[in-house]
């Protein structure tokens, strides 16, 4: 018999629609132009982004997860046995699994823009640990949140895995931290994912998978709009482009136009020259000392960090002062 999730619908039904809407044609009008990546992950995107952590090239996902296995009872004394678990994007919760098992948490919260990936995923959850109170809330975690009425604990752990801090500029990410300082208590924890500065060819070849799973995500964002708004915008007449920009430390991933074309989103048109980008995601990488000065402005210090041995990726574990 299926076991009960909890859900917390924390977005109006119109509201991602006109999300996309609005954001869109802002980001189309403005030079460069550009398109936010958190409009990625509709249900075809999530899976998509699943597929992507199974490539060769794609090293953050196995790499954190070696860490968290590594980790996780050193994580589960730090939290301690009372720390009830949220998670902040949780996808398809794999990662989230050591966690669980080394924590034995009584709650667990799932927050994720994707609602249907969602349901799937802690649905899948409340079946494999039958003693876990599973909650779920879709809501936009970029934005300030709330634990929803009913997910009792007095010093939750918040879990953001898979680097994407990196999707948000050290401004957009400070502030994103600052919102997190707020809706924990004093003393809780975060557990966060960061990925590392290294070698070019590494970073370049992650986000140009040899099999164009990436280059599908990417391009599947076009396809979103063309599907949810009125728009004639072709995906086919876009290519995938990413590369490292050395200077601001971040994986750019852009989708170029190679002809000149005219692209037309509800009564609005859009004209891109030959060769022109949409750019479409920022993956910002850091120094382990970096990122905990940063944290260090949000108001968190630096409890424990765990890297693998070749320093491709850390796992930091953070407590709110």
């Amino acid at each position: 018999m299926p076991h009960t999730v909890h859900f917390h619908d924390e977005q109006h039904p119109t509201l991602p629609c006109a999300s996309l809407r609005q954001t869109t044609l802002d980001g189309f009008a403005t030079d460069p132009k550009w398109a936010s990546p958190k409009f990625f992950y509709d249900r075809r995107g999530s899976e998509l982004f699943e597929q992507i952590c199974q490539q060769p090239e794609y090293y953050p996902t196995r790499t954190e997860e070696a860490i968290l296995a590594s980790a996780a009872h050193t994580i589960a004394e730090i939290a301690g046995h009372q720390a009830n678990l949220v998670e902040l994007g949780s996808g398809a919760s794999r990662k989230v699994r050591l966690l669980l098992e080394a924590m034995h948490p009584a709650s667990y919260l799932g927050i994720d823009i994707s609602q249907d990936f969602l349901r799937d995923s802690t649905a899948r959850l409340a079946d494999d640990y039958p003693w876990l109170d599973v909650h779920a809330a879709c809501a936009d975690f970029s934005q300030p949140l709330h634990l929803p009425e009913g997910f009792d604990g007095a010093h939750p752990l918040a879990f953001f895995p898979g680097s994407s801090i990196g999707n948000f500029t050290p401004t957009e990410a400070a502030a994103f931290l600052s919102n997190l300082h707020e809706l924990l208590p004093k003393h809780g924890g975060l557990l966060i994912g960061v990925d590392l500065v290294k070698d070019r060819q590494v970073l370049e070849a992650a986000y140009n998978d040899e099999a164009g799973v990436t280059a599908a995500f990417n391009l599947n964002l076009l396809e979103r709009i063309r599907r949810e708004l009125d728009s004639d915008i072709d995906p086919k007449r876009f290519v995938h482009h990413a590369f490292f920009n050395e200077r601001e430390s971040r994986i750019e991933m852009h989708l170029i136009s190679p002809q000149a074309q005219q692209v037309r989103i509800e009564s609005q048109r859009f004209s891109f020259a030959a060769g022109e980008s949409l750019h479409t995601e920022n993956s910002y990488k850091y120094t382990t000392a970096s990122f905990c000065d940063l944290a260090g402005t949000a108001g968190f210090r630096s409890v424990a960090c765990w890297t693998d041995p070749q320093r491709l990726f850390s796992v930091h574990y953070l407590e709110r002062e």
